[in-house]
């Protein structure tokens, strides 16, 4: 096997597909790329056995067909330094030695068979196919991954839930004191369906959806997903159970309301939250017409904090309590200018809201208040 490529069409293909690659796998092959030559197109897959990237390169130049596996970061290192020009890949039948020239000198690595690479198996016949706009797609994901969970004794909390019905996708993250749900009417299913993709995978999805403007293909069935675009395909596995009933935790009668504007309240709840008591990380909202006051204390280190902000409430006042970094990160995840917070009472979980949605969009998040007894 004989082939040319640009060293830095090949670089930016590899580093857009090494970030799967686990740093132990329990296959050793799964430290190397697979390179797959056919006709004037190169395919490299990465996987770590339960997720796989895979992208095309289109070369101007190549002799013969075949696979091949090569050491990832044998062939990064050099590559990193390397201009750009073209890069002469020769690859030994054989020996499967991988002896590649460029301008100024010549490298040689040992490769292996690709037929040592583990195969992917298709999905099977009811497999489930939907349409999905990129930038909705990375959207979605970018607002849930802070909600997902990380614990290993409820893995189905521990990836973002799809939820496929005939007028809408719901998309759902939550950790079990945090939620996000946003619904989005631009996706319909043909059936209700829905899938729970892991957190590793999605976190790449995220990444690699910002250089796609075109649409995505999500195909699944009760094992697998497949998504593709124009430049990559991944297939991954999914995470097995039934994700809880998202909708029988949001509160429904909430009739506290306060208008805020969030990057105001933002700023000064991370302010405030540096006199958080480190092991709880407890802040006090107190509600009272028109005002919040974000109050936060550390009795073992004798520091406090406290400041106002303006808002629109004219309920009794209520005092609750939060986890600020879990405040934070969901105000950090609203892009509306004012947010909705809504009470029923400081036990109850606090839904918080964008007063104004994107459109096609209903965003929400939930937060789990904690008990105030340190005040």
């Amino acid at each position: 096997m004989k082939f040319i490529v640009s060293s830095s069409a090949l670089f930016s293909a590899l580093q857009s597909v090494s970030k799967v690659i686990a740093s132990k796998n329990t296959l050793p092959v799964l430290d190397s790329f697979l390179f797959d030559l056919s006709g004037e197109k190169l395919k490299i897959t990465a996987s770590d056995a339960e997720t796989r990237l895979i992208t095309t390169i289109d070369l101007a130049n190549a002799d013969g067909f075949g696979r091949f596996a090569i050491d990832a970061k044998r062939l990064l290192d050099p590559l990193k330094e390397l201009a750009e020009q073209p890069l002469t890949f020769d690859v030994n039948d054989d020996s499967m030695v991988v002896n590649v020239d460029y301008l100024n000198g010549k490298f040689s690595i040992p490769g292996q068979n690709g037929d040592a690479y583990p195969q992917q198996k298709p999905l099977n016949e009811h497999a489930v196919s939907v349409m999905i706009a990129s930038q909705t797609l990375q959207n979605g994901i970018s607002c849930a991954l802070f909600a997902v969970g990380e614990d290993e004794l409820r893995p189905v909390m521990n990836g973002v839930y799809f939820d496929f019905f005939s007028e809408n996708l719901t998309m759902v993250a939550s950790d079990g004191h945090k939620l996000m749900r946003l619904i989005d009417a631009s996706i319909h299913a043909d059936q209700h369906a829905s899938f729970i993709l892991p957190r590793k995978p999605s976190n790449m999805l995220k990444n690699l959806l910002l250089k796609n403007a075109d649409n995505v293909t999500i195909s699944f069935d009760e094992n697998n997903a497949y998504v593709k675009t124009t430049n990559f395909e991944m297939i991954c596995r999914l995470i097995e159970g039934r994700f809880p009933n998202y909708n029988a935790v949001i509160p429904l009668d909430n009739p506290n309301v306060a208008i805020v504007d969030r990057l105001s309240f933002l700023a000064a709840l991370k302010r405030v939250s540096v006199f958080a008591s480190q092991s709880s990380g407890l802040i006090k909202i107190h509600l009272s017409e028109n005002q919040i006051i974000i109050y936060a204390q550390d009795i073992d280190f004798s520091t406090s904090g406290e400041e106002k902000v303006d808002c629109q409430y004219l309920k009794e006042p209520l005092d609750i309590g939060f986890k600020a970094s879990c405040l934070i990160d969901i105000l950090a995840n609203i892009s509306s200018e004012n947010i909705a917070f809504q009470l029923a009472d400081a036990s109850r979980a606090c839904v918080i809201a964008p007063t104004e949605n994107k459109e096609n969009e209903d965003l929400l998040m939930l937060l789990v208040p904690l008990k105030l007894n340190d005040y």
